[in-house]
């Protein structure tokens, strides 16, 4: 029997958290190392499409989440102005049934808290700022913490985002691409809604801006929406950056009144700025890989960023399945290979920003199963 290896993830978002429960699955012990000193459910929504979903389902929270989260009719794209139809992708029981998983809208913290419920609490060390990584000349990965901890462990993964401490320490520093754009972003309850229903996902299109709007509970109890538009100058990356109401509200003045109405309702919001990077070279360097947005960072018009990273955690365990510390390397060259051509796909196709604004081919994204998909050979 192949003895279980010993996995240090840095990073404990979307990504890190299911790769820690599929790497778990297949028998391995992990150990995932988090800067935030505790979690927190900050005010944002989240689409799960089916391909995210399969993988949810067998990491086990489909039940959960189908509990937690909304069961949208369609991605509605309308005109900015005229509210005219663009183009409507059609979820509910019909993608069900074609991709064979549901398609979700969830409070973001609602599906950080059903992954980390798919591990156990104390494998998750929250408080460590990673400083240092090395590669050990007996075959493993040292790490190193500003609280002072030392790690040691026989493969390392980072999934610590767009800014990775990893990627930084692998390849060398460098900025990712500012879009020049900015997202706001709420969740608020809908009772301060007046005359206006969310009953679906909308994306309204406008001539050089957007909003996406809709409900992150089952009951529609709370609403979301986000936007993109242009503001040059503006490049701090934060999750928790407060936003002008009053400068938003101007951004969106000549909108459809349903858009508006939703715009209007807001009672604060955050803001950040929409960044991706070109597909990188490399993923890998010995015994060390990046998951997630440390290695393909993208836009969230086409809402698979956390599905890419989702997906990755599924394909890394397959890859790494049966493998003892010899076999290290060339599992995480094998899970860099089957990955990097749909990854990069959809960082090319989210920077465009035309999904769902006319005929859109979806297969390709939601089809996907990656407990079924072709691992490279």
């Amino acid at each position: 029997m192949t003895d279980k290896l010993d996995i240090a993830i840095v990073g404990a978002g979307m990504g890190g958290l299911a790769a820690a429960a599929a790497l778990r699955k297949v028998g391995h012990s992990v150990t995932l190392y988090e800067q935030a000193r505790q979690f927190t459910r900050l005010g944002a929504g989240i689409q799960i499409g089916c391909n995210a979903m399969h993988v949810l389902r067998g990491l086990g929270l489909e039940g959960r989440l189908r509990a937690d989260t909304f069961y949208p009719r369609s991605w509605n794209n309308r005109d900015w102005e005229s509210g005219e139809v663009l183009f409507d992708i059609l979820f509910g029981a019909d993608a069900e049934q074609t991709y064979g998983a549901p398609y979700l809208l969830a409070h973001r913290g609602d599906l950080h808290a059903a992954l980390a419920s798919a591990v156990p609490p104390e494998i998750v060390k929250l408080d460590h700022r990673l400083t240092g990584i090395d590669q050990t000349g007996g075959g493993g990965v040292r790490l190193t913490f500003d609280n002072g901890h030392v790690a040691e462990a026989d493969a390392a993964i980072g999934a610590d985002g767009v800014h990775s401490a990893v990627k930084t320490a692998l390849f060398g520093e460098d900025e990712p691409n500012f879009t020049g754009r900015i997202a706001y972003r709420t969740v608020f309850p809908v009772e301060r809604l007046k005359g206006v229903d969310v009953l679906n996902c909308t994306k309204w299109w406008g001539e050089d801006r957007h909003v996406v709007i809709y409900p992150v509970k089952p009951d529609r109890s709370e609403i979301y929406f986000v936007t993109s538009q242009p503001e040059p100058g503006f490049n701090l990356e934060s999750w928790s950056a407060t936003g002008d109401v009053k400068v938003l509200r101007e951004a969106f003045e000549a909108f459809h009144p349903e858009a508006r109405a939703v715009i209007e309702a807001a009672p604060d919001v955050h803001k950040r700025p929409l960044v991706d990077r070109d597909p990188l070279a490399r993923w890998i360097d010995g015994r060390v890989a990046l998951l997630g947005d440390a290695s393909h960072p993208m836009t969230p018009y086409m809402a698979q960023g956390a599905a890419m990273a989702i997906e990755d955690g599924a394909i890394l365990a397959r890859c790494l399945e049966g493998l003892d510390r010899d076999g290290v390397e060339a599992g995480l060259r094998r899970y860099e290979a089957t990955r990097k051509e749909r990854t990069a796909r959809m960082q090319f196709t989210s920077r465009q920003n035309v999904w769902g604004k006319g005929v859109t081919d979806v297969d390709w994204v939601y089809g996907y199963n990656a407990w079924e998909a072709p691992l490279a050979s």
